[in-house]
């Protein structure tokens, strides 16, 4: 069995962004957007912050109260979209309300979408066409699968979750013609789902359901990649983090598997990280074409 750690791959990919920061000018800058007091938002947030820093980067915040006027909001967003020094926005989520969040993620400038979340980013990867951002998870796992040699040509990949983050841009970057998987995509309607699910060659779980996936969903051989982020609470008041997988009872039969945390986790914030240092391309000028893709 392989463990796909996906740790070390971002701190390898890490280091190559380095150089294409390392000219002349003012650094780039990512400024985040955070609606109430989430704890888990906080933690995403300041991880990435740290991280953007560290690499010589400006990181700017705006908290507003959950209950916070929508025009504050858009308000705040239009400033960013026309400050030149403004490269990325993060609009954290959850905002109150999917609607509310929608609307947040499509009034970013799309050349500023850093999470690959507006309409126009996502219609460009719908079309397999290039110069948009992808989001940021679905190029994670698919550098991660890469770095540690995992063909995706042909495969069948099966996704657990439809969401608009994670499993619809995942299933179009894995069957781009860049890529080239044939992909099943699953949800809470899918009929015997555990079925489904032993048929794939890579399985991608990101249905947000501690230990969904048993040992009885998953082929012998199989790519197992688990983009699970559930906390446990266990007995005496201690907390426990979890994927959708239960690894201990699955990874004997893989191929290959992720760990949780410590898989698709780093490699994610990582892939930010190249989203924002190539807006700031842009900016400077370069054109779309001429800029390195992330896959």
């Amino acid at each position: 069995m392989q463990l796909l750690e996906g740790k070390s791959v971002a701190e390898e990919y890490l280091r190559r962004l380095r150089p294409r920061l390392a000219v002349p000018g003012r650094p780039p800058c990512l400024a985040f957007l955070r609606v109430g007091d989430n704890p888990a938002s906080l933690l995403y947030v300041n991880r990435k912050k740290s991280l953007a820093e560290s690499l010589g980067m400006r990181a700017l915040e705006r908290q507003l109260p959950l209950d916070a006027p929508e025009g504050e909001i858009f308000s705040q967003l239009a400033r960013w979209n026309g400050d030149p020094a403004v490269d990325g926005i993060l609009v954290q989520a959850p905002l109150p309300g999917a609607e509310l969040q929608e609307r947040a993620f499509a009034a970013v400038d799309p050349l500023k979408d850093v999470d690959g979340f507006h309409p126009r980013n996502q219609g460009l990867l719908a079309l397999d066409r290039p110069g948009g951002f992808v989001p940021c998870t679905a190029l994670a796992i698919l550098h991660l699968l890469r770095a540690h040699g995992i063909g995706l040509a042909g495969q069948h990949a099966v996704i657990i979750g439809r969401s608009t983050i994670v499993g619809r841009p995942l299933a179009l970057l894995l069957q781009g013609r860049r890529v080239n998987a044939t992909v099943t995509v699953c949800h809470r309607q899918s009929r015997d789902l555990a079925a489904l699910c032993r048929s794939a060659d890579v399985l991608i779980a990101a249905a947000g359901s501690a230990h969904l996936v048993g040992p009885d969903w998953v082929r012998d051989g199989a790519v197992v990649v688990d983009v699970g982020q559930n906390v446990l609470s266990l007995p005496g008041g201690g907390r426990r983090l979890v994927g959708d997988v239960d690894f201990a009872a699955i990874a004997p039969r893989c191929r290959a598997i992720t760990p949780v945390p410590g898989g698709v986790g780093p490699m994610t914030v990582a892939m930010l990280m190249g989203n924002v240092l190539r807006a700031w391309e842009l900016a400077r000028g370069m054109a779309v074409d001429s800029i390195p893709q992330s896959y």
